[in-house]
């Protein structure tokens, strides 16, 4: 089937293109957004395990810098559409936002199916024409200008504005499988090699099998290769079946993997007590001891720390768990505060596209006009989201791009398509 229209086509009905879409509809009421699956938003389900973790309350300055270098490119999408008008779009719908004591913006229904449905019903009450179970493969370009697109359907749109917000290439269960980047690379854009961030660590030896699951508090890890040293933030850690996840480890996973893809080898030392040295940590342990000569070493120390950890300390460092905290030798003091302060891990890899939050690479940035998410290349042709050579750490920064580009993309392509 053949359509001729004036109206805007969104391709992708992740976070990136519903906000475009609604954008447009606002503008220009005359959008369809067209998404390869039977629902929309499926990736932003899984996000924040659920929850959804949408935005981060920081500054714009401080916002910027939850970015790789290329976040200064954000700047002007984020002052059109930046956090409070996110949380100010979902409170006027009705849905509470709660912001935790890290800055990261949550539902209160610790839903993202929450967040998915106001999208949802605003691309409804807009009267944005929604196709599902459709994707694009092809556009049509001529004298530069976007002239049609072609669908998997056979159904084909003789349009002169076009979104693509089809998003990267990890989670491709979901269907972002790098189609749209594939299409984008064959009108003539330059690709910025994709490969999958904020993933988790795969480590050798027996500590992650013998902790999966286990999740640790208000931790730091050392990374040391030959050429470098990193430091994470202090924050939550999670053992995996492979290796190593949570917040601080994805948030330095791509200089991890950029030191792997170099050959480099790569040590980690989890730091348990990063707020103390070793020697306060020693005279902690010892006045500890002191007060507990009576209780064995490992009940002694399950008071601050988790049973399995102990338990697995107590094995790796050879010492009798049940020995009273009296009769712990000097050495063995020595061992126990060496652990607390880096229990080390060596780095031999990390995780696949399927388990990675996010993709690093895509669009290259020179050939988008930040001020409209416009392509240098072809006019009418506009992008947003995960798409974009941008990646953020985690705590909302990723989201919040997809929001503000997709806002940006949606209102700068109804201006375009009622020129």
């Amino acid at each position: 089937m053949t359509h001729k229209t004036k109206k805007v086509i969104v391709i992708g009905g992740g976070p990136a293109g519903m906000m475009a879409a609604i954008r447009a509809s606002q503008l220009n009421r005359n959008v369809t957004l067209i998404e390869k699956n039977s629902i929309l938003g499926r990736k932003l389900l899984l996000s924040g395990n659920g929850r959804c973790n949408i935005t981060n309350s920081d500054d714009l300055e401080l916002f910027l810098k939850g970015y790789d270098k290329n976040g200064a490119f954000l700047r002007d999408a984020f002052k059109l559409f930046f956090n409070n008008d996110l949380i100010n779009f979902f409170e006027a719908r009705k849905l509470k936002l709660i912001t935790e004591n890290t800055g990261k913006v949550f539902p209160e229904t610790n839903s993202a199916t929450s967040i998915r449905d106001i999208l949802e019903k605003e691309l409804i009450k807009n009267n944005v024409k929604i196709i599902y179970n459709t994707r694009l493969t092809n556009i049509k370009i001529e004298n530069k200008k976007v002239k049609a697109a072609y669908f998997s359907n056979d159904e084909k749109f003789f349009t002169d504005c076009l979104i693509i917000a089809t998003g990267g290439i990890t989670y491709s269960s979901t269907g972002s499988n790098g189609e749209g980047i594939k299409i984008v690379e064959k009108l003539g854009h330059k690709i910025v090699s994709l490969y999958p961030g904020l993933v988790p660590l795969i480590t050798d030896g027996k500590y992650p099998k013998e902790l999966e699951g286990l999740s640790l508090k208000q931790v730091r890890v050392y990374f040391e290769s030959d050429k470098k040293k990193i430091k994470s933030n202090i924050g939550d850690l999670l053992f995996t079946k492979n290796g190593i996840s949570g917040p601080i480890v994805l948030s330095v996973s791509g200089q991890i993997m950029g030191l792997l893809n170099k050959g480099n080898k790569i040590s980690a030392f989890i730091d348990l007590i990063p707020d103390k040295s070793e020697k306060e940590v020693e005279e902690k342990l010892m006045k500890e001891l002191i007060n507990n000569p009576k209780k064995s070493i490992s009940n002694v120390l399950k008071k601050n720390f988790p049973d399995r950890l102990i338990t697995l300390a107590m094995k790796v460092l050879e010492i009798d768990p049940t020995t009273n905290s009296s009769q712990i030798k000097a050495n063995d003091r020595k061992k126990i505060v060496s652990f607390l302060k880096g229990i080390n891990l060596r780095i031999i890899g990390f995780e696949s596209l399927e388990k990675a939050m996010i993709t690093i690479g895509g669009i290259s940035l020179k050939e988008i006009n930040p001020r409209t998410m416009s392509s240098r290349l072809i006019q009418g042709l506009f992008f947003a989201g995960e798409i974009i050579d941008i990646n953020g750490d985690t705590g909302g920064y990723n989201l919040q791009e997809a929001f503000s580009t997709g806002y940006l993309a949606g209102e700068n392509a109804a201006k375009y398509a009622n020129d």
